[in-house]
């Protein structure tokens, strides 16, 4: 994990893609804010499904809040529950 890391940050996107993948099966949110607020859109996307998953309404917000139409589509399908 450490060679995959030290190539993202060399900007090998192929890494980054890995190291976000990994992330989001782990169910590590925060490396996946890390990441989106890195700009990679990815990230936000499997966070955004990650968040969907656990019901985390208040990172759905955070990323509804910061532009993103997708957490603003799936926050208002759960509050609508």
């Amino acid at each position: 994990m450490t060679d995959l890391r030290a190539q993202a940050a060399a900007g090998d996107p192929d890494a980054v893609d890995q190291l976000v993948e990994l992330a989001a099966e782990r169910g590590d949110a925060e490396e996946l804010r890390t990441w989106a607020a890195a700009g990679n859109a990815d990230a936000v996307d499997l966070l955004i499904e990650l968040a969907t998953e656990r019901e985390d309404l208040d990172e759905l917000r955070r990323l509804a809040a910061e532009g993103s139409q997708t957490a603003a589509e799936q926050l208002a399908e759960l509050e609508g529950e």
